[in-house]
């Protein structure tokens, strides 16, 4: 199994932050970036105000899980942010709002292929 890659560094984020184009669904927002590479890299951010360390591990779990179940779908060479919004209640994280809400903004932000 290969693992996922993703963002790391604070500058990283700011760079997808400051020029990437923003998406917002129901419980989850995207940010995307053109990155010259052949891969897709991806970061996941949950804001420590919104809920416990338990349950914001969930969510990035939940995130990076769907994912990389459509992640063979997608176009390649992009930087993409996930973000949990922050009127998204944590404890009603659930797979399939999710994953529903993932491929609603993968198509706005037409990056299926």
């Amino acid at each position: 199994m290969r693992k996922i890659k993703t963002l790391k560094k604070n500058y990283e984020f700011k760079n997808v932050f400051l020029r990437g184009k923003f998406y917002k669904g129901k419980q989850i927002s995207i940010y995307v970036l053109k990155n010259h590479k052949k891969t897709n890299i991806i970061g996941i951010a949950v804001s420590t105000k919104q809920c416990g360390a338990v349950l914001r591990n969930r969510i990035k779990r939940l995130i990076r899980e769907n994912y990389r179940l459509i992640k063979n779908e997608l176009k390649q060479g992009y930087d993409i942010v996930f973000l949990w919004n922050k009127k998204g209640e944590a404890k009603e994280a659930n797979y399939y709002i999710i994953k529903e809400d993932m491929i609603n903004i993968v198509k706005r932000a037409d990056l299926l292929k």
